[in-house]
């Protein structure tokens, strides 16, 4: 198992960062939300963890340690594979996850692209005691609701657009984030926004 890869940002896309480690590139999917960390030409370490299919082999990277066994432990519900896993820790960080299931919110699972009321109701039955207890407080949240304009307008730069676009395309997705309850999820922005800028071009 390759635990994590460390080396500069050699590229990012949507959903990829390619990291050269050895003068070998690494294509690593990862969340909007990791990916909004990293910088091209800058140094990165990312856990990391490889699903072998019969027709492929994918790495996915993630900021952390809790991260990735986040990741892992949501696969061993069924009907969970690599890519909605991923899905899930886009628009909800390993805490939130847990809050969502060790409280039984429905709709917070729901709120994840390819997941039904049903779908969520099995989930919340599966994982009920497999990812933990959360570790932080709650009252983080509120700091990601004042800090989302930051880490769009950062991301958008990451990927390769001018500051000035970055902006426009923040201005066009902050009625998104006010409506959205509780804090505005990044990842579902920097879809948003992305979206903005490819009709613009």
């Amino acid at each position: 198992m390759i635990a994590f890869v460390s080396g500069t940002v050699a590229a990012l896309a949507p959903d990829t960062a390619v990291v050269e480690v050895g003068g070998v590139g690494m294509a690593v999917q990862c969340t909007p939300g990791t990916l909004a960390t990293l910088r091209v030409g800058q140094h990165a370490k990312l856990a990391t963890s490889l699903v072998v299919r019969e027709d492929s082999l994918t790495l996915y990277g993630f900021a952390d340690d809790d991260e990735r066994q986040v990741f892992v432990l949501l696969q061993t519900a069924s009907g969970v594979g690599p890519r909605l896993a991923q899905a899930m820790l886009a628009v909800h960080s390993p805490d939130a996850l847990r809050r969502a299931i060790a409280t039984g919110d429905e709709k917070a699972l729901t709120a994840v692209p390819g997941i039904g009321k049903r779908g969520a109701q099995k989930l919340l039955l599966e994982l009920k005691d497999r990812l933990g207890e959360p570790v932080g407080a709650p009252a983080a949240a509120t700091g990601a609701a004042t800090g989302w304009r930051d880490q769009l307008h950062a991301a958008l730069v990451g990927l390769g657009y001018a500051a000035r676009e970055a902006e426009e395309a923040v201005a066009a997705v902050a009625p998104q984030a006010e409506a959205a309850a509780g804090a505005p999820q990044v990842g579902a922005l920097l879809r948003a926004a992305l979206q903005t800028l490819n009709r613009a071009r």
